[in-house]
Parts: structure tokens; C-alpha cells; sequence
């Protein structure tokens, strides 16, 4: 059970041994004033969040006021085949957060808000049904090794899930050298292209290694070429403030769900952001849950 809670980075904080005595000398609970979650919103939460895994039950064994001021504890006992173990997790006092060593979205549906964000500011290039169940936006740089290393398992992924519609959006980081300049290109590609934009993404990252500073505009003029579209004119596009403009709106789309590191993964509205560290049979789980949820 702990390989689920770790990868998917909403793990509840494990406190004590089920069955374990609680301390005596705990410090007294302040004044409360916020309204404490409903079971049916916890178990919303739980179900959006451990649904996937049809080995996972829990029990809600209290809710109540938390030592820390504006904070609903909650106790869940939680099972699957390898045992049980007994979970704290705190919600925020608006009760659309939810901290558990972080802080994560909590709610009946706490992965919708995150969703309907993306889907309204999508500004990447999609590959499958527009009405598909499942939509997988990836925030990607293709300076970005970890993008490299990943896009084979995401490629996979939507290609053994009909059901799965994927955004790529640009997200280069300031600390790569030229992952900007070929975010221009690749945006200035799927402006001509959508079938291009592949070819060319994939291109890039097989080139990686061999692109630097100096010479990113010839290589990427040739991938370009390569992807099927006119290096030249993809260029010149590059260069303009007007394409620049669209990059920074695919980054100020992934700041305001608070990615900051690539890549990041979003199924349905679920944040992933440890993709490499995530197995793969848990994010095809993930995505048949998503799809049976829609």
C-alpha cells in the first residue's frame, strides 16, 4: 500500500499502528468555528483518490477539531491485501484543501476545479478524441532529460487507451539554455501542423544531446523540415514576439495549477509530477478509473 501513497504524492500521514493507544498529553483543542467535513465529502475525497485501486477500502473513524487553529482532523482507517494502517489528514477551514504532509485538494470532486482550469485555458496541441473520458495535459520541455526519459511511457499510454484525449503543453524552464527557443518552434509547428507537432516533438527529444545554444535554430530548422513542415518558415515564425506571447501563456497556464517541474502530468484534473517514479500499471490504472468516473 505504501508504493501507492508515496508515488502518487497524496499520501495521508501515517500516525500509529491501528489499534494503537493515542497519548494522553495531547495539546488542548483551540476554539472552533469552520464546519467539519461531511462523511459523504470525505469519502468523495477518498474515493477520487484511492478509487483506482479496487483493493483499497477505508473507514472513517473521527472527525473532529484539530490542535492547530482553522483545521478539521480526520482519522481514516485504511486497507488492501497487504494490511491496514491508520491515517491523519488535516482540511483546510475553506475545505478545498486537504494536508497531509503537503497540501492536495480535498473536496467530493477535489480534482474538477484543476480540470475545468486547464480545459478553459488549454492552449497546447491535442492528440485523440476531443470528447474522449480522459484528458492528459503534459507540461513538457524538450531540454528537459526527465521529459526525454518519460515520453515513451506517456506515448504508450495514450496509445493503449482509446479513451484518452493528450495536451502538450509548453513549459520550458529559465534554467535550460535553449528549451525556449524550441518551444517557439514547436508551437510554431503545431500552428501549421497538428501531425507535424509529433513528429517534431519526438524529434527533439531524440536530438537532445546533440542540441546547444549555438546551434538550435539550424537543428531545429531541420527537425522542422523533417516533421514535414518548412523549416524556413517555421523559423521565421519562431522569431516573432507574437509566438513568444503563446509560449508564455502555456507557461502562465501551468504556473496557475502550480506546476513547477517537468513533467507534469494532469489526468483529469489529478496532478502527477513524480511521472518517472510512478509505475506504469498505476497510471493506466489511473486513467480507467478517470474514464469509468466520466
Amino acid at each position: 500500500m505504501n508504493r501507492y501513497l508515496i508515488v502518487l504524492a497524496v499520501s495521508l500521514a501515517l500516525v500509529t499502528p491501528a489499534g494503537a493507544q493515542q497519548k494522553s498529553n495531547e495539546p488542548p483543542v483551540p476554539e472552533f468555528s469552520m464546519r467539519l467535513p461531511s462523511e459523504e465529502t470525505i469519502n468523495g475525497f477518498m474515493h477520487e483518490t484511492f478509487g483506482y485501486d479496487p483493493s483499497m477500502t477505508w473507514k472513517i473513524l473521527e472527525v473532529k477539531p484539530a490542535p492547530a487553529d482553522n483545521l478539521a482532523q480526520v482519522e481514516v482507517l485504511v486497507s488492501n491485501g497487504q494490511g491496514q494502517q491508520l491515517q491523519r489528514f488535516y482540511v483546510t477551514s475553506d475545505g478545498k484543501h486537504a494536508v497531509v504532509g503537503d497540501i492536495i485538494p480535498f473536496g467530493e470532486h477535489p480534482f474538477a476545479p484543476v480540470q475545468e482550469m486547464l480545459l478553459k485555458g488549454m492552449t497546447g496541441f491535442a492528440l485523440g478524441p476531443a470528447d474522449a473520458p480522459v484528458t492528459i495535459f503534459e507540461f513538457s520541455d524538450l531540454q528537459c532529460p526527465y521529459c526525454k526519459q518519460a515520453q515513451p511511457t506517456i506515448d504508450k499510454l495514450v496509445g493503449e487507451e482509446k479513451n484518452v484525449r493528450l495536451v502538450f503543453q509548453n513549459f520550458p524552464l529559465p534554467a535550460h539554455n535553449w528549451s525556449a527557443k524550441a518551444a517557439d518552434y514547436a508551437d510554431c509547428v503545431g500552428q501549421t501542423s497538428n501531425e507535424a507537432f509529433w513528429k517534431f516533438i519526438h524529434g527533439a527529444f531524440e536530438s537532445q544531446t546533440e542540441i546547444t545554444p549555438e546551434n538550435a535554430d539550424v537543428k531545429l530548422t531541420a527537425l522542422a523540415d523533417q516533421a514535414g513542415v518548412k523549416g524556413s518558415d517555421i523559423a521565421a515564425c519562431a522569431a516573432k514576439p507574437e509566438t513568444a506571447g503563446r509560449v508564455q501563456r502555456s507557461i502562465s497556464l501551468g504556473t496557475s495549477v502550480e506546476v513547477t517541474g517537468t513533467p507534469t502530468l494532469f489526468i483529469n484534473g489529478r496532478k502527477i509530477s513524480n511521472v518517472g517514479s510512478v509505475p506504469y500499471d498505476v497510471l493506466k490504472s489511473l486513467v480507467e478509473f478517470a474514464a469509468k468516473k466520466d
